[in-house]
């Protein structure tokens, strides 16, 4: 069977897709699809499993499409090799990778982004997408899952161009067209159409918790969140650990209580990223000065086992019980692992005490938080030493423990703790092995690095991890938000964010997280990000400070739910827990008894997500700036013909602005905002829209005269 689905993709390859590639198995590399390669000069290297982590090697590397493009391989079976151009255009290529008789390609970007260069989707036939384009289109390369379609699909039109669907698509529940281009000047955006059996989604209804896209991420720290089972609570109730930093008593079977009690569907998130459950020392390490104090591993950062559950967290049972509540709830888990370090009383290391990186450097100086000068081998503490993953020897064994936690419960997917403290042989051998052992579970991985975005898209491939949090996006908000700056800082990097990682990319953009002060605090003033926000929370008690800071926040939360990338709220964001930095912004969930605006704040999420997870514009749409200056942002994602107006406005005054929409935008027959925002046409054609200070709306339109 084998050999004839092999003949079958020899003669159908040639064909672009155009008939049934797979008669009864599938060509691995094709399950989903891979990422473009950005080729940043004249000559890039590259390793063929970053794009498909399945493959040993390739038979050959040929040009798909492009000019003045060549491949030279560096290995007899194709697994580096270089991508070379003869010049410095701009342009979109492909390259075709043939293995057994059947090739699938690696869609190439070369040059920087033509910012007046917009692509949309302007609709959908039974067999083809409709593309609008503001620019006169240069190269085209459209894929369906990483096959490339051939020119003859590309049907050109006076407004843009159409994509004919593939018939391979009918028997797929879940696929994809995507679409990239050029302009004379550079890249434009890229389009994204999921399709449910060949046919363009046209409605959130046809979605499930697996379309990453979609998703809305909570993120919780078990010992802090909620004790479903006293029993199992283990102070270390020692006179040198602080209460404030000794368990709590949150548990895996109190997440399971509130899944069960709707918690998370009536907030409308759909991934749930836990804290670490490795098992923790049982005494305490550590050492701060002022107050004194040790710490427990309340956290979970500190691993003695990777594959034991902390008896503090929980058990097997329980575990298996919160996986399979959440999936009839709906909701995905995502496990945070922890693969940089080990404690220093593993057994592991006391088994091999050279497997660690080395504690002091050649000129003497302890290697300790050594961030980017010793970022692969910079210790974060004396007691929690880095393993040195760039030896094979420890690797293997190190990523299978990672594995363990897939093929024995059925979580779907991780967050990756430090990522950037890594190196990249590690993540192209844990997801060769995932993909390799499990090619047919849905898995998303997310991971943490601090850092530029070429450094943070470094290990975002199809062969290593599928996101980051795009904490430039975050620190920007931060600064401009709390401080009333220009909130073009923030339009920018989300362009920028766009340019580096795709339009559609599924980069999680935070409200905060365990590492930093809670950003209701900084924007209400309580704490002052120029200080010591980690002796903040020691010295006096912080709270929001100026009430301006609910409205601050709901401004981030509204813009982590309206621009590309996944949402992701820290637990306590959605009501407004203030804090200072750890771990003053690591407090005890509440789940009842809010004040007011607490409450108030709460509602204004719920109806954020809402709208998030029942718009497609704000999935999958292209986004369009319509205005921008110093004190507002307005902007539209459009899909399918179809759009939404999003309005910023980050200034403490009301304001206005009036707005022509791009040509082919349908024109509005009803405009509905959700949050207060006056909306409608002038008697020019101009759209006005108006904000009360420190305010924003998502506006709902209903439209005639479609193009």
């Amino acid at each position: 069977m084998r050999k004839l689905v092999l003949l079958l993709l020899a003669v159908t390859a040639a064909a672009g897709c155009r008939t049934a590639l797979f008669a009864d198995i599938p060509f691995e590399g094709n399950v989903a699809p891979s990422y473009p390669l950005h080729v940043s000069g004249d000559t890039q290297h590259c390793w063929l499993t970053d794009w498909f982590p399945q493959f040993d090697g390739a038979d050959s590397l040929t040009v798909g499409a492009g000019r003045g493009m060549t491949i030279t391989a560096t290995e007899d079976d194709m697994s580096r090799f270089d991508v070379s151009f003869a010049d410095s255009e701009p342009q979109v290529a492909a390259i075709d990778v043939w293995r057994d008789g059947g090739h699938l390609s690696i869609v190439v970007l070369r040059g920087s982004r033509d910012d007046s260069a917009l692509m949309y989707t302007a609709g959908a036939g039974r067999r083809s997408i409709s593309v609008s384009a503001t620019f006169p289109v240069r190269d085209i390369v459209a894929m369906w899952q990483n096959c490339r379609l051939p020119e003859s699909s590309i049907i050109r039109t006076e407004s843009g161009f159409e994509v004919e669907v593939p018939a391979d698509a009918d028997s797929e529940e879940r696929s994809f067209i995507r679409v990239f281009a050029s302009s004379d000047k550079g890249l434009a955006n890229d389009i994204l159409v999921p399709l449910a059996y060949g046919r363009a989604v046209v409605s959130s209804d046809r979605l499930n918790r697996h379309d990453t896209q979609a998703q809305v991420l909570y993120s919780l720290m078990i010992d802090r969140f909620n004790n479903g089972n006293p029993d199992n609570d283990r102070k270390l109730d020692r006179e040198d650990v602080l209460p404030k930093v000794d368990y709590y008593g949150g548990d895996i079977k109190g997440v399971t209580d509130k899944i069960r009690d709707g918690f998370f569907n009536r907030l409308g998130v759909t991934t749930v990223w836990i804290s670490p459950i490795t098992q923790n020392p049982y005494d305490a390490w550590g050492q701060n000065e002022d107050p004194a104090t040790k710490f427990s591993g309340y956290h979970g950062y500190w691993p003695i086992y990777t594959t034991r559950i902390d008896e503090r967290f929980g058990t097997d049972a329980e575990l298996r019980e919160l996986l399979s509540t959440a999936h009839e709830h709906g909701l995905n888990v995502i496990l945070d692992y922890v693969a940089n370090h080990l404690h220093i009383n593993s057994p592991v290391l006391q088994s091999h005490p050279d497997w660690t990186t080395p504690m002091y450097l050649p000129d003497g100086r302890r290697n300790l938080e050594l961030w980017d000068e010793e970022r692969l081998t910079t210790w974060f503490d004396v007691h929690i030493p880095t393993l040195d993953l760039e030896r094979e020897e420890i690797c293997d064994p190190m990523t299978d423990s990672a594995l363990y936690w897939i093929a024995n419960y059925d979580f779907d997917g991780f967050r990756h703790d430090a990522c950037k403290h890594i190196p990249e042989n590690y993540w192209r051998m844990l997801c060769s092995k995932m993909k390799r052992r499990f090619p047919d579970r849905k898995l998303w991985q997310i991971g943490e690095t601090y850092g530029s975005p070429e450094l943070i898209g470094s290990y975002v491939k199809s062969g290593m991890i599928d996101a980051q949090f795009d904490f430039n996006f975050y620190h920007t908000a931060i600064d401009v938000l709390s401080q009333n700056d220009s909130i073009t800082k923030i339009a920018a990097v989300v362009a920028e964010s766009a340019a580096a990682y795709g339009s559609h990319h599924t980069m999680g953009n935070i409200t905060g997280n365990h590492d930093k002060p809670r950003f209701i605090s900084v924007a209400g003033g309580a704490v002052d990000p120029a200080e010591d926000t980690k002796a903040a929370g020691w010295k006096r008690e912080i709270g929001v400070g100026d009430p301006v800071g609910y409205d601050k926040l709901a401004l981030l939360e509204a813009l982590i739910c309206t621009i590309p990338g996944v949402p992701c709220i820290y637990q306590g964001d959605e009501y407004g827990v203030p804090g200072a930095n750890d771990p003053d912004n690591r407090r005890m969930m509440a789940f009842d008894g809010y004040e007011p605006r607490q409450q108030e704040h709460l509602d204004t999420v719920r109806h954020l997500v809402s709208l998030r997870r029942r718009l497609l514009p704000l999935i999958y749409g292209d986004l369009a700036t319509l205005a921008l200056n110093r004190d507002m942002w307005v902007f539209a994602r459009i899909y399918m013909g179809e759009y939404v107006i999003v309005a910023v406005n980050n200034s403490p005054e009301p304001a206005a602005v009036d707005v022509m929409l791009p040509e082919g935008f349908a024109v509005p027959e009803a405009l509905r905002p959700n949050f207060g925002a006056s909306a409608g046409l002038n008697d020019d054609g101009m759209l006005r829209v108006a904000l009360a200070g420190n305010s924003f709306d998502i506006i709902e339109v209903d439209a005639k005269n479609k193009k």
